[in-house]
């Protein structure tokens, strides 16, 4: 799944995704980690994979978005 880089915490490594339709959803610094990044910055397109629906879903892996 596709999401836009929202806000992002260096030092958590937290932050949040604006999925395509607008919603926001957070992600912690596991999740972060887990994509090998180094840094996030508002705007940039993201490949996310995420686990549960709802309100209970959670992003398990942020990385950036290739083509």
């Amino acid at each position: 799944m596709q999401a836009t880089a929202y806000t992002y915490d260096p030092d958590t490594r937290s932050g949040q995704v604006l999925l395509d339709d607008g919603t926001p959803v957070p992600f912690d610094g596991a999740a972060f980690d887990a994509g090998g990044l180094r840094l996030l910055r508002p705007g940039q397109r993201v490949r996310i994979e995420t686990e549960g629906d709802g309100a209970a879903r959670r992003i398990t892996l942020v990385t950036l978005q290739t083509f």
